[in-house]
């Protein structure tokens, strides 16, 4: 196979060059030769490299339809600066056609290439760079659209169908068991209030699938409530979730439910108060938070015994979700007041 032999320090100027040039025989691989990267080139395009003062070698290159995307990607970006090629994520979300990878520092003056070489090398609409995680009440996401226009995504799991748009709501991938275990619960009869529900994340499932009488969704983040609402429509449960647009701390109802779902982190026991409110003696509420890996069950005791005061509870389990920081795990406890 013909490959053009380029200099490493010319790499970042000249391959895109010759891509977009259509020269490069994008079946195979870019590969590194010392100080030289060696572009693999259409079999009618090694007269013109050699115009362009290039040299034209014989040699082999692997195919790319062999080739695990992590290495494509990197091949396909080989002539970046060797520092910036490192940082490139290995690892990334897929959410329906749209990539979401992670943000490194100096991609920005690349952007627009990192997110094409993504793209196409992840069969992607859509690449999305996530900035800094999610932020504030709403728990926004910091997203950066890099490739593509189309933000909304369609996920299905284990039946359930969830639609978004990445930019304007969060999606916890790493929540994926927790969903599945709402599915499982046996809600038959049970009056459910969700105080969190985001798009239906716990809501659609138990709602599907265990059989509950009915289920009232809270969100008051305008953008997660209407794609809540278009998912309790496209997932046919419509006549089981009423969804409730506005602050859970607003609900004046007491002794409403038979199970309470508190699916937030980091701030959710400021909402135990109007969670004791609503549920009914005898009830379930499943409890998420944040703790310390080695003290979780006893900070989860300590905030019901607070809020309690001479009020009876029982711990029925405790379940890890998934590592939030170094030593930091969120964790869901299914607590009952009796």
């Amino acid at each position: 196979m013909d490959l053009a032999k380029i200099p490493s320090s010319e790499a970042a100027e000249v391959i895109p060059g010759l891509i977009e040039a259509d020269l490069v025989n994008r079946s195979a691989k870019i590969s590194k030769s010392g100080s030289w990267r060696l572009v693999p080139i259409k079999e009618s395009a090694a007269s013109r490299i050699r115009d362009m003062g290039y040299e034209v070698v014989e040699g082999e290159a692997h195919s790319r339809a062999r080739t695990p995307p992590q290495e494509r990607i990197i091949s396909a970006l080989s002539h970046l600066p060797e520092g910036l090629l490192s940082s490139l994520p290995m690892r990334w979300e897929y959410v329906g056609n749209i990539v979401i990878i992670r943000h490194f520092p100096g991609m920005e003056a690349h952007e627009k290439e990192i997110g094409e070489v993504y793209a196409r090398e992840l069969d992607a609409k859509t690449v999305c760079v996530d900035m800094s995680g999610v932020s504030g009440e709403f728990r926004v996401p910091d997203m950066k659209v890099i490739y593509g226009t189309e933000t909304e995504a369609v996920r299905r799991e284990n039946g359930v169908l969830y639609r978004f748009d990445v930019t304007k709501v969060m999606f916890s991938s790493g929540n994926i068991e927790e969903r599945e275990r709402m599915a499982k619960l046996d809600c038959t009869g049970e009056t459910v209030v969700d105080m969190f529900a985001g798009i239906g994340y716990f809501t659609l499932p138990l709602a599907k699938f265990a059989n509950p009488d009915t289920v009232i969704a809270v969100e008051k983040n305008l953008d997660a409530y209407e794609y809540l609402v278009s998912n309790i429509e496209e997932n046919g449960v419509s006549d089981r979730v009423t969804p409730v647009l506005g602050d859970n701390r607003n609900m004046h109802s007491e002794a409403l439910a038979d199970r309470v779902l508190m699916g937030y982190v980091q701030k959710t026991r400021e909402f135990i108060p109007y969670a004791l409110r609503i549920i009914k003696p005898g009830g379930v509420i499943h409890y998420h938070d944040t703790f310390y890996v080695n003290g979780h069950e006893g900070e989860i005791r300590k905030v019901f015994e607070e809020a309690l005061g001479d009020r009876r509870f029982e711990i029925l389990a405790i379940r890890e979700v998934k590592s939030f920081a170094p030593s930091v795990s969120h964790y869901v406890a299914d607590v009952r007041i009796l």
